[in-house]
């Protein structure tokens, strides 16, 4: 019964971290409007690893990680945030919050496609027919808004699937973490290193710097508790006990809610092509993710072990 309740319990943190990340496009996009993209992801990851600090540091963890850990657990960092949510926000900047939502929908098949390729997984006729649906269906949603202003919108939509690839490799370094400590002290160490690594990036940001209104700040304050600390702590407990690909896959309730902030938070018209496009993804990565019962079972009760 254990294995079955610790499936569960890491199915409902992944699906809970994707229901508060499918806020962050939104909220993202308005507060590009007053702040730069390096500068977003500065302010954003310093102050979320401030928070985390305080929380590790009082709960005084039994079982911190060895130098050689945290470099495992930074490198995964400095992918998963700093590289990550770098290309996020300029794919955001130059194309719209409703692209970035649907395009997360591929993000599934990509890191199919690199655990085929590492033979960290199977690939079916079926798996095969689902990647080439959902490439399809990532050119739909492309093309949807090509319209309006066509080189820059193209340019985000690819920076957006960029950020799908260094997801991918996110996950990979993130589950070689074999530390044994809590998702929280994991979290702190990942945001540690990719707060670093934006505070580089933002300086090539410094003449465009400003200080943020009441209302950015608090827009950049939500990015930092629920988007990163919350979030982020709840997809690495997840991720513990789930293969990636299975973790991925459930953040396909990202481009369903984001959608709708989009259109509530920003504005954005979300025309049919693009639902199309989004539907006919999750169509391929549910056929792309296909595999038999017990094959995922045993997939997931031997990560399960890896990490007891």
């Amino acid at each position: 019964m254990r294995p079955a309740r610790g499936r569960t319990s890491a199915v409902v943190a992944v699906v809970v971290a994707a229901l508060i990340w499918s806020t962050s496009y939104a909220v993202t996009k308005v507060t590009l409007a007053q702040i730069p993209p390096l500068t977003i992801g500065a302010l954003r990851f310093c102050a979320a690893a401030l928070i985390l600090a305080v929380v590790v540091h009082a709960r005084r963890d039994r079982r911190p990680p060895t130098v050689r850990q945290r470099l495992v657990i930074g490198a995964a960092g400095l992918l998963g945030i700093a590289a990550y949510f770098a290309a996020e926000n300029f794919g955001v900047d130059l194309a719209t919050a409703s692209d970035a939502t649907l395009i997360v929908a591929s993000y599934p098949i990509i890191t199919l496609a690199l655990e085929v390729i590492l033979r960290r997984a199977t690939l079916s006729m079926i798996r095969l027919t689902g990647m080439l649906i959902a490439v399809a269906g990532v050119w739909l949603v492309v093309r949807g808004g090509a319209d309006r202003d066509l080189g820059n919108r193209l340019w985000g939509d690819a920076l957006l699937i960029l950020g799908g690839l260094i997801w991918t490799g996110y996950n990979l370094v993130a589950q070689r973490d074999t530390s044994g400590a809590s998702p929280m002290v994991v979290t702190y160490y990942q945001t540690l290193a990719g707060a670093l690594g934006f505070l580089a990036m933002s300086l090539f940001e410094t003449d465009r710097w400003a200080w943020p209104s009441p209302t950015d700040l608090g827009r950049v304050l939500f990015l930092a508790g629920p988007c990163s600390v919350a979030a982020f702590g709840l997809y690495n407990y997840g991720l513990r006990r789930l293969p990636s690909s299975v973790a991925v896959n459930l953040l396909n309730i990202v481009p369903v809610a984001g959608l709708v902030w989009a259109a509530l938070l920003t504005g954005e018209s979300v025309g049919a092509q693009q639902i199309i496009g989004g539907a006919i993804v999750i169509a391929g990565v549910v056929a792309g993710l296909y595999q038999r019962n017990d094959h995922q079972y045993a997939d997931i009760s031997n990560t399960e072990k890896d990490h007891v």
